[in-house]
């Protein structure tokens, strides 16, 4: 085989990689449990770190933390900027809400998924619950390395984890929507721009976008 037609298969191959990494969920029921839906709340992700540092086990707990409080932050950017263009047909409440009611209520980062969506919906006051989970092996904080490596591509040495975006009702704390995908060189800089590019791909999918209505 020559080079060149070496290379586009390889590219290929990563192409056809990277589309199946995505992947899009949406409830059969979403209309009839989501008719009456109002306001959202978006609390802190749930995260799984894999780093090479050698640190404590505190540390890591503390680092896990600040990443999913991050990933918080960054969605109520995304949809706040959407909110000001009318985009979506729901509100999502302020985090700052959000975190001191649960606070306030004894429920914190490392219990808060003990509780079930019906009871974090009824303590907050909403309809419905945007969540998730990340695994990563690097700071998504701190910034993604950004610098193509051909190799690392061949390799799998591009690819920092994986996050999944949940959104599930509050009446019966079922699953109504999901995306989830991996996080690589392609993936964003940081949180914020991750979050928003990975909205954005899942344009006219996300259920309350007023677009694909």
């Amino acid at each position: 085989m020559r080079l060149g037609s070496f290379i586009i298969s390889i590219f290929l191959f990563v192409s056809l990689q990277a589309y199946g990494q995505k992947n899009i969920y949406e409830s059969g029921r979403f209309e009839e449990l989501s008719k009456d839906h109002k306001e959202l709340a978006i609390i802190p992700f749930i995260t799984h770190l894999d780093l090479d540092d050698n640190i404590s086990r505190k540390e890591y707990l503390k680092l896990e933390e600040r990443e999913g409080y991050e990933v918080q932050n960054a969605l109520e950017t995304y949809f706040g900027r959407g909110k000001k263009r009318k985009k979506f047909s729901v509100d999502f409440q302020n985090i700052k809400n959000t975190n001191a009611i649960l606070q306030q209520n004894n429920i914190t980062y490392e219990n808060i998924d003990t509780y079930t969506i019906k009871q974090l919906c009824k303590l907050l006051e909403v309809d419905g619950i945007i969540s998730g989970n990340m695994d990563l092996t690097i700071l998504l904080s701190k910034g993604v390395p950004t610098d193509f490596n051909f190799m690392d591509y061949i390799t799998g040495k591009s690819d920092y984890g994986r996050i999944g975006i949940k959104v599930s009702d509050g009446a019966t704390g079922k699953l109504l929507w999901k995306y989830e995908k991996e996080i690589n060189k392609k993936s964003g800089r940081n949180t914020i721009e991750l979050i928003d590019k990975m909205m954005k791909k899942a344009t006219r999918r996300f259920p309350y976008e007023k677009e694909r209505q």
